[in-house]
């Protein structure tokens, strides 16, 4: 009906490049909102500083990938000819982050000061009381100075093998005399808190904080003397962010374990593309450290404060009064699995669905506790992406092992950045007997299921987890996601022949109920668009409500266009990157796009579909972007039971009524706050709580 690459507008064909916006500056717009957060004095004080620490780490990861991705880029037009839209789009990026860059740091020093008026001070090495220089002097000496190893950087050291990607360092300037030499000292984060709390001296109402890096500069001299002779000794931080790419060719005789480690040294000694520099450095330090770095023109030096790996500040601790932060939204008991015996017995008597960090992650984890545990479980199989560093599911599977059970995990061996943990875990789930496969080697295996098979009545019975997040424990408090928990044989055994799928990928599957990529999910997406676009061809009601991390498929947004000009009434949250434009009249004038940013990672990826009134609701684990449509085994999930389906829809509607938190995606990338108008404030994750709250309330009380 429509390419995938055009859309008919006025009864002419025009060029979806016109109308789609570049990935990499969506990507930056979303973490402008991050930025707002820090930004909104209607935030928590001690959280607005976590929020500096979350849009610095979103950055580094954004230079590592997307960046690397737009270099690599360049090189090969400048190798084989091309065109120069990667340039072109290298300094867009470049403008962008300069003024986010201004933005961060206006943003830090009106925090420094907020956080005085709450008698929080965050000193520096200069603004010590004779007392707290005495104290860190000791605490230096006794604490920090082990774990300190000074290089020279003479002109035989390879600076790009001997730096740490992302790490903060500071680089010393030693001045004796007409000499100049250079050392590099390692922040060393690893070993030590980045924030150190000083004793009180006065009062206990004054709590004062220090940076590590500012304890090394206040004892520099500690680290030298005795080894150099020098006049003065100047101390500036440096970060260094590289490629995070690395060579996946044929794997030889390595087995995949070993290759996949090898492939991550590589990662280790890639090409830098981002060096931020402290802006009072002198010039000529710079440029020998540039030199270094063999930093080419099109990568990005940046010169910054005196603080870098702001990522840290994710972790400032609140060493105030409470209301400094968030008040807590204490996790959610489920009456339906509380009110029974098992999980099992519960699953039993309805489809049940969970929505993390509302309700307790625990029972995903009791789940497979009780599976390693029943001994009329025969069977577990499981996905497993992303998993906590202290995995209780992991734990259990192993239990599980050792009780009898067949275990069957699909790790992931290329979850970027868990691809060293996932390692680990792989040899010690195989070291105690867990039969791993890694996947497909072309296809990240990026779905959540877990599938029990259990014995009841003389025949096999499969239990199924369904859902839009990860097996992990600690991000379940932190991002939204929802869980379905059924009993349901047809979408259990099309689970069973997604596992089958992984292992024997050679072998034809179908798929009647759930959307698989790569098999089938392109097309029944097109198909649902394209139904709804019949529909409003014949005047009948059509919409199309959606939410997920990133829209950037041109195949799925030409549909989604070409479902606008005829009538269909979108809806969307997007989270992330967003490349479709709204709001383009006799276009895209029929959709609309919020961006919801809040305390918790919005994360769930949710489809609904009008279909003439019959409506078809479906939960995923992918977002709408090529990679997870075509180079991806994602599975989405239909949600038959109508009660579970009416409550996706009330939350899907409280996230629209947000006055508070949302942003309207619009075609310059504005991020403005959605207009309240005359409506009451409304923050809808908040809403979304106390919503299911009252449900979980009254499913307890007395009948």
């Amino acid at each position: 009906m429509y390419s995938d690459f055009d859309v008919v507008f006025q009864g002419e064909k025009v060029s979806l490049d016109k109308l789609f916006v570049e990935k990499e500056l969506s990507w930056l717009s979303f973490n402008e909102r991050v930025l707002q957060e820090a930004m909104d004095k209607t935030v928590p004080i001690v959280e607005r500083v976590r929020f500096l620490g979350i849009f610095s780490n979103n950055l580094d990861e954004f230079f590592k990938v997307r960046v690397a991705d737009v270099k690599r880029r360049i090189i090969i037009n400048e190798e084989h000819g091309g065109d120069e839209n990667a340039k072109h789009l290298l300094t867009k990026i470049q403008n962008k982050v300069m003024k986010l860059q201004q933005d961060f740091d206006a943003t830090y020093k009106e925090l420094i000061l907020a956080l005085a008026r709450h008698n929080i001070f965050l000193v520096n090495e200069m603004q010590l009381s004779e007392f707290h220089q005495e104290w860190l002097k000791h605490y230096f000496h006794d604490k920090l100075l082990r774990h300190l190893a000074p290089i020279e950087l003479t002109k035989d050291i390879d600076l790009i093998e001997f730096l740490k990607d992302e790490y903060t360092y500071l680089a010393i300037e030693i001045r004796n005399g007409d000499e100049t030499r250079y050392s590099l000292v390692e922040v060393p984060t690893d070993d030590m808190p980045r924030f150190v709390q000083l004793p009180a001296e006065q009062t206990r109402r004054k709590k004062s904080l220090i940076l590590l890096d500012n304890i090394i500069r206040f004892c520099i001299e500690d680290i030298f003397r005795g080894f150099y002779e020098f006049d003065s000794l100047s101390a500036y931080s440096i970060k260094m962010t590289r490629d995070a790419e690395y060579d996946m060719q044929e794997q030889s005789e390595l087995g995949l374990l070993d290759y996949m480690s090898e492939s991550l040294k590589q990662r280790l000694t890639n090409e830098p593309l981002r060096f931020v520099y402290d802006r009072d450095m002198p010039l000529h330090m710079v440029d020998f450290i540039k030199d270094k770095l063999h930093m080419a023109s099109y990568d990005s030096v940046i010169p910054g404060g005196r603080y870098h790996n702001f990522k840290d500040f994710i972790g400032f601790p609140n060493v105030g009064r409470a209301y400094l932060e968030n008040p807590k939204l204490p996790a959610l008991s489920c009456q339906h699995l509380d009110q029974c015996d098992t999980v099992f017995n519960a699953i039993s008597q309805r489809d049940i669905l969970l929505y993390y960090p509302y309700h307790k992650f625990r029972y995903v984890t009791e789940m497979v506790r009780q599976a390693a545990l029943d001994p009329n479980v025969t069977a577990i199989k499981i996905n497993l992406y992303r998993v906590a560093k202290k995995s209780r599911i992991v734990n259990s599977l192993i239990d599980a092992m050792n009780n009898g059970k067949k275990v069957t995990v699909v790790m992931e061996l290329q979850a970027r950045f868990d691809e060293a943990a996932n390692i680990k875990w792989s040899k010690k789930l195989t070291q105690a007997g867990v039969k791993v496969l890694f996947g497909v080697p072309t296809l990240k295996v990026h779905s959540k299921l877990c599938l029990i098979s259990r014995r009841e009545d003389g025949e096999i019975v499969k239990y199924a987890h369904l859902g839009t997040g990860n097996f992990h424990e600690k991000t379940a408090k932190i991002y939204t996601d929802f869980a379905l928990l059924t009993k349901n044989q047809d979408l259990a055994q099309e689970v069973e022949s997604v596992f089958e799928f992984i292992e024997h990928p050679y072998r034809r599957a179908k798929f009647n109920h759930l959307l698989v990529s790569p098999v089938n999910c392109r097309r029944h997406l097109y198909r649902m668009i394209d139904a709804e676009i019949a529909n409003a061809n014949q005047k009948k009601p059509a919409a199309i409500t959606v939410k997920v991390n990133n829209l950037v498929d041109k195949g799925i947004i030409s549909r989604l266009y070409a479902a606008s000009s005829a009538g269909v009434k979108i809806r969307m949250i997007i989270r992330g990157m967003c490349a479709l434009v709204p709001g383009v009249a006799g276009i895209s004038e029929n959709i609309k796009v919020i961006s919801i940013v809040d305390r918790f990672l919005e994360h769930p990826r949710t489809f609904i579909f009008h279909n003439g009134g019959d409506e078809r609701v479906y939960i995923s684990s992918a977002d709408w972007m090529t990679r997870n449509i075509d180079n991806r085994i994602e599975v989405g999930c239909p949600i038959y039971d109508p009660e579970l389906k009416a409550i996706i829809k009330e939350i899907m509607e409280l996230q629209f009524e947000d006055t508070t938190k949302a942003r309207v995606i619009d075609k310059e990338q504005s991020n403005a706050y959605v207009k309240r108008g005359n409506r009451r404030k409304t923050r809808s994750q908040v809403s979304v709580y106390d919503y299911l709250r009252r449900r979980e309330l009254a499913l307890a009380a007395p009948q």
